[in-house]
């Protein structure tokens, strides 16, 4: 610890020292010609420190202070523009190209003040934006973009450590993911087949330059999605130098270069490698986890006109149990808790990888974009009964593999009396492969699925979207449609059967008060799991009647913003659900399934599942000026889903209320601190079937508790809170810039008690049989709890 405190304070006085400013370059182009443009007022936002471009469009700015700025842009005939996040450092001088828009309006004068909110005639509500300082240093978000979400309206999250984005009430499986455009289907790591759900996020922070999230109002050139579109933009490497990071955190170590590859081509490359198997392991942990990803973009002017960005990431991922994990425990609680997942927990491995390219050409009249992307993932699982690797114990060997190549082409013009238009297709072919060997218990008794399946899919589709804005700019109207289609049956087959239409309103009552509306219809295809379900005969038992998922959105709201940096919106929403897959074996909908490991859609289904979302959403959120940012949600909302009766109960994501306040501060002397606090009303959760649990033969196999399915989501958990705080501290030396950081998750321990495990009593002998029925084990409660304080303590080093 005195050594600690000596480097500390040796770093504070090289600070001291020290000048504390930097620069930034670039220059200044118009979006759509390409063309330079000269003599345009250039500011660090916030500050009167400024230039003015040359005849290049190049500018130069000095005295800037170090941390994180934005730069303010603004021209005669051209909308104010303020640019992204930056870092600047001591030795790091990024250069920027800041593309203008040219605005017809501001002819006469330059218009000084630009709002920090993204704003979008096709999606004028249910869009929110974050930064990458806003990522970075959000507390309690371990610098995982995908808990950074969690602080936005409409999102609910489960206590623990998984990542599951649950938006207004849908599913983990109905969100959609792309990378500088590119669709990523596997975001996180051990994720859930079927979901998206997982305990860490791929994306390295250190490459993306901001996130946009939409929870409806989805645009016509993002489909498949019933729940949220969200899409993450990369920072773009330094054209002038070489620059690296490096990262040490208590779960993972990471380095990050980034740099010029030629004149007019720069590139970006991280690499992540995680510990934490070592440290469960000397924690006494019963599941040893290991993963290690990549992240690559590259960016490439080919010409005036053009540009070419390359995107490539991937994953490996192993989990292991630790069956040595009670030598030498003496608590029997935890000796029995351990035992639950030793006994249930498959060994896992996962591996997959994105790859794709998009070109984008700029014609005098319009801007043509052409995308290539490639996927795979990985999945293998395997289960022994009491771990004990004999063939007469195999519960679970289960191998597929997820194939996609995906083109998409789109055209962007503007005509003459400014009517914007995006037209596109996308064309796809897929390949499911699955050697799934599994026993499986429920009520009904144990079932055996074994199968081999491999199955080709061609998809399909169109689409368009046209917007203008009327009535001196006040009123925005987006018209949108979809039609998708696969060669799966021919009810999938005809994409007029998926056509999906979307329109979108906005009126702005004042120059701070807006009134916006949007109403869409949007499709998601099953999973894959469920496409390629073999039964015992050998057919894809499926192919008979399943068709799309469906959801019709209803969205109204009103904003006010009472400066460029702040905001307060009010939103009122309904989905309708209809044609969601409806398990056959458990009578339950498929939508009620994602919040745990495994695998979901590997089973029988019909298309018959209706259901529900409906509720709203306060926010006000303060963007960071002057040191000072936050963001504040409440969100209402109902959940619900048919059961087998056709009546209406509670979903799995009915949590009712959910708040969460996240506010930071920027200090003297380059500290900064920030909390977030999160209520998350209780979800609900099926009871067990005591009975059927308690037989040998089922929980031999299931190996805990079968859920009585005919009470689906009967009780429910408690209200949860949490409370998350971060402190950070920055030093800028001459060559580096090094930022220490606490990141402290539930600093009170907030304890939320889960359904509880069953366990069969054991004595000397093993398992204890029920004297009245030796057909039955005499089972236990173990207490389930999760929500423990998790301190995480880490360093940047930017050189």
């Amino acid at each position: 610890m005195r050594k600690v405190l000596i480097l500390l304070v040796l770093l504070q006085s090289f600070t001291g020292m020290s000048q504390n400013e930097g620069g930034i370059s670039g220059r200044v182009i118009d979006s759509k010609t390409r063309e330079v443009l000269p003599f345009v007022n250039v500011l660090v936002y916030g500050t009167g420190i400024g230039a003015v471009s040359n005849e290049k469009g190049e500018f130069v700015l000095s005295n800037v202070p170090l941390g994180y700025n934005k730069i303010q842009a603004s021209f005669v005939g051209y909308k104010t523009l303020i640019s992204d996040e930056y870092l600047v450092t001591k030795d790091n001088s990024p250069y920027i190209t800041l593309e203008l828009i040219e605005d017809a309006t501001q002819l006469k004068e330059v218009q000084i003040q630009a709002p920090l909110f993204k704003e979008s005639v096709d999606s004028p509500l249910s869009l929110q934006s974050l930064g990458i300082a806003e990522i970075e240093k959000n507390p309690g978000g371990n610098r995982d973009v995908l808990k950074v979400i969690q602080s936005f309206p409409g999102v609910a999250s489960n206590p623990g450590f998984r990542n599951d984005i649950i938006i207004r009430g849908g599913a983990t499986s109905e969100n959609k993911f792309y990378l500088d455009g590119i669709e990523v289907p596997v975001i996180n790591h051990f994720q859930t087949q079927g979901a998206t759900g997982g305990p860490v996020g791929i994306m390295n922070a250190d490459l993306i330059r901001k996130v946009d999230f939409y929870s409806s109002a989805f645009p016509a050139n993002r489909g498949n999605s019933l729940s949220s579109v969200i899409e993450f933009t990369q920072k773009r490497g330094n054209p002038t130098s070489l620059n690296t990071r490096a990262t040490i955190g208590t779960s993972d170590a990471g380095i990050t270069l980034d740099g010029p590859l030629g004149k007019n081509t720069t590139f970006m490359f991280s690499a992540r490698q995680s510990y934490l198997q070592f440290l469960f392991k000397l924690t006494k942990l019963p599941f040893l986890p290991t993963y290690s990803d990549f992240q690559v973009n590259v960016k490439s002017q080919l010409s005036k006109n053009s540009e070419l960005s390359i995107v490539a990431l991937g994953a490996i991922d192993d989990f292991e149990i630790n069956k040595e994990v009670n030598d030498g425990e003496t608590d029997l609680e935890t000796i029995k808790r351990n035992k639950v997942i030793l006994n249930a927990v498959p060994v896992n491995s996962q591996s997959n990888y994105t790859v794709g390219a998009s070109y984008k050409y700029f014609a005098p009249n319009s801007t043509h974009l052409v995308v290539l992307s490639r996927n795979e993932w990985k999945n293998k699982a395997v289960k022994y009964f009491l771990n004990e690797e004999i063939p007469a114990n195999l519960l679970l060997d289960y191998s597929s593999k997820e194939i996609e190549n995906k083109l998409r082409y789109e055209n962007s013009f503007e005509t003459a009396n400014k009517i914007d238009f995006n037209l596109g297709f996308n064309l796809e072919t897929a390949r499911y492969t699955n050697s799934n060997y599994q026993k499986n218990a429920n009520s009904d008794g144990v079932i055996i699925y074994d199968f081999n399946s491999a199955i080709d899919f061609v998809k399909y589709g169109a689409f368009g979207q046209v917007s203008k804005r009327y009535l001196d700019e006040k009123l925005g109207v987006s018209f949108g449609f979809r039609m998708d289609g696969i060669d799966y049956n021919s009810e999938m087959k005809n994409p007029f059967n998926q056509f999906s239409p979307r329109l979108s309103l906005s009126y702005d009552l004042s120059e701070k008060w807006m009134v916006s509306s949007s109403v869409g219809r949007y499709y998601q295809l099953p999973s894959y799991t469920v496409l390629g379900y073999k039964n015992d005969v050998g057919e894809f038992e499926n192919k008979n009647g399943l068709k799309y998922i469906q959801s019709d959105h209803f969205v109204s709201g009103l904003s006010y913003k009472p400066d460029t940096s702040s905001k307060i919106t009010f939103e009122g929403f309904y989905k309708g659900y209809k044609n969601y897959p409806f398990s056959i074996r458990n009578q339950i909908s498929l939508a009620n399934l994602g919040a745990d490991f495994g695998i979901i859609g590997n089973e029988a289904v019909s298309s018959t599942s209706e259901g529900r979302a409906y509720g709203f959403e306060l926010l006000a959120q303060k963007k960071s000026y002057s040191g000072l940012y936050g963001i504040a949600s409440y969100t209402f909302v109902r959940s619900e889903f048919k059961d087998a009766q056709r009546a209406y109960i509670p979903s799995t994501w009915d949590n009712k209320h959910l708040l969460t306040i996240t506010a930071g501060k920027k200090l003297n002397r380059n500290w900064e601190i920030g909390t977030k606090f999160r209520l998350v009303g209780g979800k609900p959760y099926t009871p067990y079937d005591l009975d059927a649990s308690s037989l040998k033969d089922n929980y031999d196999v299931q190996n805990g508790g079968i859920l009585d399915y005919t009470k689906l989501n009967t009780e429910r958990l408690d209200t949860y809170t949490q409370l998350d705080i971060r402190v950070d501290k920055t030093w800028f030396l001459k060559k580096a810039a090094i930022n220490l950081y606490l990141d402290v998750q539930n600093i009170y321990a907030s304890s939320s008690k889960q359904q509880p495990f069953l366990l069969p009593i054991e004595d000397g002998n093993g398992r204890v049989t029920d004297p009245n029925d030796s057909s039955r084990y005499l089972l236990e409660e173990i207490e389930s709890t999760t929500g423990r304080a998790l301190p995480r303590i880490g360093v940047i080093i930017d050189f």
